[in-house]
């Protein structure tokens, strides 16, 4: 006789798609700000704060996106088609990134955002669907820890490739690396397909539901206009026209969601209730979490020691994995002393000659010899520090989590979501730390700071993350369960733009302490929040789901 399984066939073909999925989405986001800000090797030359504000605005389209896909893959395509499309369009965008034009630039994002949106709901939703069988329920939290390793295994490679390819060929062929990881997530997942496919089921409309174009016409049609008016007013009320447009257009969506809660029957109105506050309070979470693109980017750029070590500067060397740096004076980019570019009247970026701006808070005793040369990591390679933990850490969550499932003292869903939170807290308090420590920015920090950083916040997004998306599935009402998981992601969504206003901020800040303790108390604030709702949260939660 066989051994039965631990897990449904379907768990390592759903990894493997949503491994190299993630691997091309996360190499882009690796090098997104880093592409933007270049002056001096074919980026586009903006400035921090424009750069921060189009990445914020891409990745909350990114997570909005899955609302609609969510609510066509369950009314019409399904979720396996729904996926493959998604992917597709996904692969066809990072390629078009390679282009070097400002129209194929946008069009790319967006094809980006759209095949996003068809692929990321449903896929989660897939998953939870193939453990939705009694042999398997007891697990699905442990499958969807398993399912985030592997996302997180493709936004840790990825920067390697990225690192790689910028520095031997350019920015485009690393572009075009994220779409042939893309493009073979996708045929990962269709040899698979006979694995899942008793698990994409369509759900027929039933009496109360909204039909899809009626859903269009009440809320994508205004959030649309709503939105559009938001960008062409004269002037900014919330900093930027993209943020206007953005924050308004999300206006029609969260009443649809609250209007779902106020018609839902009694049956369904407790579950309803309680995701949609587990989504508000998640928001801040991802406002913080996602600066690992922006102000943390920043600090690895600038503020952090990134100089190899002998004994690897070698080998890192044989795999082109160094930027190689000299120090003596050059025509270099001007900055002023917040490694802001400087420009003339037209906007253009100014030439000096001078030193690369590494060197300039370079402590005494490590600065180099005049016209020596030391090799430096690539800063998108402190991007592969979180996913990395994910990797490391993952296992033992999930051993912890069964440890605690034997003795009856496994911490509900809602509790482990609490208790990311306030884990994710401490993790800005490492930075607050950094500051002090370098002088705010006088001196570069030890890059342990930001390992720590991300090793405390890595902990708290293993609590969070992946419990969001088991909850979504365990609560659900099983006719909109693909709806709610895009409110889930029009949460991350949210919380990702307001990464992106955050980070618009940093120039704002001249002891960088201030920027680190603003997000303290956010996260602080949204995890006093959950804990004071834990009692009514779980009393739900085990009226609701079966063990």
């Amino acid at each position: 006789m066989s051994k039965p399984r631990n897990h449904p066939a379907a768990l390592p073909f759903l990894f493997l798609s949503e491994m190299w999925e993630r691997f091309g989405f996360y190499l882009i986001l690796g090098i997104f700000q880093l592409y933007l800000t270049d002056t001096a090797k074919g980026g586009w030359g903006m400035d921090r704060a424009t750069a921060a504000d189009i990445f914020g605005t891409f990745i909350a389209f990114v997570y909005l996106t899955p609302f609609l896909g969510g609510l066509i893959a369950d009314r019409k395509l399904g979720y396996s088609k729904s996926i493959i499309i998604g992917g597709i369009l996904m692969g066809i965008g990072y390629i078009g990134l390679a282009v070097h034009h400002l129209t194929v630039f946008y069009l790319s994002l967006a094809l980006i955002c759209i095949g996003n949106g068809f692929f990321k709901p449903n896929i989660s939703t897939l998953l939870g669907n193939v453990y939705n069988d009694e042999k398997y329920r007891s697990r699905k939290d442990t499958g969807y820890n398993i399912f985030y390793m592997g996302i997180n295994i493709g936004a840790f490679i990825c920067n390697f490739f990225a690192a790689f390819l910028r520095n031997t060929v350019g920015w485009g062929a690393a572009f075009i690396a994220a779409g042939v990881g893309m493009f073979l997530g996708v045929l990962i997942f269709v040899i698979g397909m006979k694995h899942y496919k008793h698990a994409d089921v369509r759900k027929p409309m039933q009496e109360g539901d909204m039909p899809l174009s009626k859903i269009f016409s009440v809320v994508f049609l205004p959030a649309i206009v709503v939105g559009l008016g938001a960008w062409f007013i004269p002037g900014n009320i919330f900093g930027s026209d993209s943020t206007d447009a953005f924050i308004f257009a999300c206006i029609p969506i969260l009443f649809f969601f609250i209007s779902l809660l106020r018609k839902a029957d009694a049956k369904d109105r407790k579950p309803i209730s309680a995701l949609l506050a587990i989504f508000a309070v998640s928001i801040v979470f991802w406002a913080v979490f996602k600066q690992n693109g922006t102000a943390l980017t920043t600090w690895a750029q600038y503020y952090t020691n990134r100089e190899i070590p002998a004994v690897i500067e070698q080998p890192a060397k044989g795999l082109y994995l160094v930027e190689t740096i000299t120090n003596k004076p050059d025509s270099v980019t001007a900055y002023d002393a917040e490694f802001r570019v400087m420009r003339n009247a037209a906007g253009k970026p100014l030439k000096v000659w001078d030193k690369v701006p590494y060197f300039r808070n370079v402590a005494p005793e490590k600065m180099p010899a005049e016209g020596q040369s030391i090799s430096l990591y690539n800063t998108e390679l402190f991007q592969s520090i979180n996913p990395f933990f994910v990797i490391t850490l993952t296992p033992l969550i999930v051993l912890l989590f069964a440890l605690l499932r034997k003795r009856n003292r496994e911490p509900s869903t809602p509790s482990k979501i609490a208790w990311g939170l306030l884990i994710s807290a401490l993790s800005t308090l490492m930075m607050v730390g950094a500051v002090y420590v370098c002088s705010n920015g006088a001196i570069k920090a030890s890059p342990w700071w930001l390992i720590g950083c991300y090793g405390v916040i890595t902990i708290g997004e293993l609590f969070l993350s992946p419990m969001g998306l088991s909850l979504v599935s365990k609560l659900s009402p099983v006719r909109i369960t693909s709806l709610m998981m895009g409110g889930w992601f029009l949460a991350t969504s949210i919380g990702n733009k307001l990464s992106g206003i955050l980070a618009t901020l940093w120039d704002n800040y001249d002891n960088k302490a201030n920027y680190f303790l603003v997000n303290f108390l956010l996260l602080g604030s949204a995890a006093a929040v959950i804990f004071a709702m834990l009692r009514w949260l779980n009393g739900i939660f085990k009226s609701q789901v079966k063990n």
